[in-house]
């Protein structure tokens, strides 16, 4: 199990299984299910905010017509919460063990009462009791796909600071988020509630019923579970002060394609927070597992060819061109780029050849023109790069290449 938080942004081509890799390698890694609450999640975009990240108070009209305001958690107050869920569970199950472990050995001395413990059997009880540790944290993964089409600097926030973690794993310095957050999104997030119950003819017999996980405990068990999230970095205080930091379990991954067009620029000290990883178009064996998949054009009988043949002879025709296309390393393709076991000529069309004529040559349609044979006159819209007959003819120039 992974004992170091991971905090990384892989990036590569578009189609090189970035996404495949966290559920299928790092998720695995960590002990998590992808199905599970300790999976979370999110995709941003150019209208994403800081709101859908952290959380925000949004109107919602009730069963009588009238609007009510109510607080929508974001991704990570999600994720945080559910990393000290998971914190407070090992907390409780190891008093769980002791509670039980105490009254074994009451049995076995046939004493019920502490108080009539003899010095030596007190010791042997705090002996077993210490013996009981707690069992290790379950991990959460936040997971952030396509990280770059949003304004990452703007969405995360104060959470920014956060990203810098000491060595126990924990954030180096925390932040200070609002009452509404914090209690409106955070604790209620973590299973906590507090109900005040008035009694219509007299106030002073209100009274407060305190939950959790939706059994009812007491008001010092209601405290006592929240600061059990700070106690190993001796921190109470910060529930009070409504204060935070991410926890060692707290994992967060994200996937970039530098090729798209639609990317927000990322500074230095946000890019400095975080472990990158290249993640290359023959990684993990992409290219067997997807080794089966064919390209068979206008419904052919027989396949015109292996895909992965395809894309290793395309890819060889790309980095031919490095003169004519900036950042090149991107501008190539993964063996997943179209996800069909048979890839026919509308996938070609609308995926693969837009992708070359919008991203890869959209400055530049000259090497395309030389590729097909023909002059640039004759692919000057993308319908004309795309008819039934250039469609083939792309396929065979890049094959017999």
């Amino acid at each position: 199990m992974n004992t170091k938080p991971i905090q990384k942004i892989l990036f590569g081509s578009p189609g090189t299984g970035k996404s495949h890799r966290i559920k299928s390698t790092y998720a695995q890694e960590l002990g998590i299910e992808i199905n599970s609450v300790n999976y979370i999640p999110s995709v941003f975009h150019p209208e994403y905010t800081y709101g859908d990240f952290m959380g925000k108070l949004m109107p919602l009209t009730n069963d009588s017509g009238k609007v009510e305001y109510k607080f929508y958690s974001g991704h990570f107050l999600k994720a945080l919460a559910q990393a000290y869920k998971n914190i407070i569970a090992t907390y409780l199950e190891q008093e769980e063990e002791r509670e039980k472990a105490e009254e074994e050995f009451k049995k076995e001395i046939g004493k019920t009462a502490k108080k009539a413990f003899s010095t030596d059997e007190a010791n042997q009880l705090d002996n077993r009791l210490e013996a009981i540790t707690r069992k290790k944290t379950k991990n959460v993964l936040l997971v952030i796909d396509e990280i770059n089409r949003g304004n990452s600097g703007a969405i995360f926030g104060t959470v920014f600071q956060l990203l810098d973690r000491d060595s126990n794993g924990w954030s180096s310095y925390p932040i200070v988020i609002s009452e509404l957050e914090f209690r409106g999104g955070l604790i209620k997030e973590m299973s906590f509630q507090n109900k005040t119950f008035v009694d219509t003819s007299n106030s002073k017999l209100s009274k407060d019923e305190y939950l959790y996980s939706g059994k009812q405990i007491t008001s010092e068990k209601f405290n006592d579970y929240q600061s059990f999230i700070f106690q190993e970095i001796d921190s109470e205080s910060f529930i009070q002060e409504h204060k935070i930091k991410i926890p060692s379990n707290l994992h967060v991954i994200a996937t970039m394609n530098t090729s798209d067009n639609s990317i927000y620029f990322m500074d230095n000290a946000f890019k400095r927070r975080w472990d990158w990883e290249f993640v290359d178009i023959d990684d993990d064996d992409q290219k067997k597992s997807v080794e089966k998949r064919t390209v068979v054009l206008y419904k052919a009988e027989t396949a015109k060819c292996k895909w992965v043949d395809f894309v290793d002879k395309l890819n060889e025709y790309i980095r031919s061109k490095h003169k004519d296309i900036r950042k090149i390393e991107d501008k190539q393709i993964g063996y997943r780029f179209i996800n069909e076991e048979v890839i026919t000529e509308e996938h070609l069309k609308n995926k693969l050849m837009f992708f070359l004529w919008d991203s890869v040559f959209s400055n530049n349609k000259k090497p395309l023109a030389d590729l097909l044979g023909v002059a640039e006159s004759e692919i000057v819209t993308f319908g004309q790069f795309t008819r039934k007959e250039q469609v083939e003819n792309f396929v065979d120039k890049i094959l017999n290449r």
